[in-house]
């Protein structure tokens, strides 16, 4: 809980210049858009954009962002200090910069000396006046500047004197925030804690005008701060390949940085950045900081999985605060605690991050999972015990042969409603062909798939053609169906997994389908266990389709309740 008193962090987004140098991470303009205009209404006070000059589709991002601007948060372009031995007034890059238009502009430079020597191949002397040079620059021309102190860390341990004189090249020339970045990802919190303490330690003696911070041989030559300006603030910006990129993260805000940089779901190179999605209510709900608003935290979720989708990545289930898994409760002594106190397994509460929690059905399951998911779907089995436990039982039994439902509760449900006596028939599938036809030379193959179904009693037969044979037989039953339920041309099959359970007994191994339907506000994920492929598939399609007109007829039967 924050309250006015709460002390404030800024938020910096780096999603969509950092994150996209995920391997396998791809976005266009519209997808870059779409992602700046969703943080901005989830409250990111800094968005940085990309580098402007770098690529043509980041110069068109920033030039649409000028005609149709953030509501709130700045957008920031990055770039890197000028090139050796040239001057900030004359290089291109920095031109680049400038026409992207943003108030802010996030500069780089070597904070480590060994890459000073060996990337830029330059004196270090040179490299300090890089620093100044492009930072003055830019000051020059109206803009305000984060510095980001790229592998700080690491200079920091291997050469102190020098890494801190890069600071002090930058709070010279006008910087206004300086980031220390574990570029690298190898630092450990009680690291990061101790330098980062230093280094807000130095910058309150270099305000105070002692002006000696510099450890350095030149350390008396420390240049004056303009006392016009204001107090340099430190910010951190971790990655993660030891693991500890959002610890670090928390360990500098505790030391004294009052900036975070990170990305959403902790996308990044490599092993990634510290992921925004747990910094933020673990910064906000656990330390009493202010990041965003309580309102704008219960869009987490929400922001996690649109950016997901938008980038064309699966989602972790099991992320903290955001997966899906995150509050999913499997034990039955687990679910019958969390049913009498969530805070017997729960450090949060879900909805605080827009969450929820979930009872998972599987063989582990007790009784309590039962009621608590029939609840879940609307249905009161408290006064039905007996029912209750032949639905255990028979969950139990199907999930010996190889049925999964935790992750296919859609299956689950219309295994209740049948228990129950009280599922619906919509159609009655009679039977189904597949035909493949596989033609040398040829890459793809062609498959027809006939369904013979009935309706209200009335037989259809169709036939379909997909490019495989479970795409036929999806495409069929829809086609036998949409004339009697035309809204399941709104159904979208949007994910299909296979997996084989017995692989020893080899291609007569059994098969579990799980394929996961929607309609463009809910999903739903149903299964089939076959040692046949298509019969699996068959299963789950067709229970796809059925639960879907299942929650359309219970959402009418809403409408005409409430009117």
């Amino acid at each position: 809980m924050t309250t006015n008193s709460s002390p404030q962090l800024w938020l910096y987004d780096t999603t969509l210049r950092d994150g996209t140098q995920r391997e396998g991470l791809s976005v266009s303009i519209e997808d870059k858009l779409r992602i700046a205009k969703r943080l901005d209404q989830l409250g990111v006070p800094f968005i940085e954009g990309g580098w402007p000059g770098a690529n043509p589709k980041d110069v068109q991002f920033f030039w649409q962002l000028q005609e149709d601007p953030l509501k709130l948060a700045e957008i920031v372009a990055f770039c890197s200090t000028r090139r050796p031995n040239s001057t900030a007034a004359t290089e291109p890059m920095l031109q680049d910069i400038l026409a992207a238009g943003t108030r802010w502009v996030t500069i780089f430079g070597k904070s480590w000396d060994l890459h000073v020597t060996t990337s830029l191949k330059t004196t270090l002397e040179e490299n300090l006046a890089m620093i100044r040079d492009t930072i003055e620059y830019l000051r020059s021309q109206g803009r305000r500047i984060i510095y980001d102190a790229e592998h700080w860390f690491d200079g920091y341990k291997h050469n102190p004197d020098y890494a801190l004189q890069t600071l002090e090249a930058a709070i010279a020339s006008g910087a206004e925030w300086l980031v220390l970045c574990d570029t690298n990802g190898g630092t450990l919190p009680h690291e990061i804690s101790q330098i980062v303490q230093d280094v807000v330690r130095m910058t309150g003696e270099w305000a105070m005008g002692n002006g000696k911070w510099g450890m350095g041989k030149d350390s008396s030559q420390s240049p004056i701060p303009n006392p016009q300006s204001p107090i340099p603030q430190i910010g951190i910006h971790t990655h993660n390949d030891s693991e500890m990129a959002v610890a670090n993260a928390i360990a500098a805000v505790m030391a004294g940085a009052k900036m975070v940089q990170g990305t959403i779901n902790g996308y990044g190179e490599r092993c990634g950045n510290a992921n925004l999605c747990s910094l933020i209510p673990n910064l906000q709900l656990k330390l009493g900081y202010s990041c965003i608003t309580e309102d704008q935290l219960t869009q987490l979720t929400e922001a996690s999985r649109f950016v997901s989708e938008v980038v064309n990545l699966a989602p972790d289930e099991h992320a903290p605060f955001v997966g899906l898994s995150a509050f999913a409760h499997k034990g039955g002594i687990h679910v019958s605690a969390v049913e009498r106190n969530p805070l017997t397994y729960e450090h949060i509460q879900p909805e605080q991050v827009g969450n929820h929690r979930r009872i998972v059905i599987s063989e582990q399951s007790g009784l309590s999972n039962v009621l608590a998911k029939a609840r879940s779907f609307g249905i009161d089995l408290e006064k039905l015990k007996a029912e209750a436990k032949q639905i255990l039982q028979r969950l139990k039994d199907l999930e010996s042969e190889g049925f999964q439902f935790e992750a296919a509760e859609a299956s689950f449900a219309l295994l209740m409603h049948e228990a129950l006596g009280g599922r619906q028939k919509f159609f009655e599938v009679k039977g189904f062909q597949v035909h493949c036809d596989l033609i040398e030379g040829k890459e793809t193959s062609n498959a027809l798939a006939t369904v013979k179904i009935a309706v209200d009693g009335k037989n259809i037969l169709e036939a379909a053609e997909g490019n495989g044979p479970v795409a036929a037989l999806d495409a069929a039953l829809r086609k036998a169906l949409v004339n009697f339920y035309p809204q399941i041309a709104t159904f979208d099959l949007t994910d299909y997994k296979v997996r084989i359970l017995n692989g020893h007994t080899g291609t007569a191994a059994k098969t579990r389908v799980l394929v996961e339907s929607g309609n463009g506000r809910q999903r739903w994920t149903t299964v089939g266990v076959s040692t046949n492929i298509l019969e699996a598939s068959y299963q789950a399609v067709v229970e796809g389709l059925e639960y879907g007109l299942l929650l359309h007829s219970q959402a009418e039967v809403a409408v005409k309740a409430s009117t």
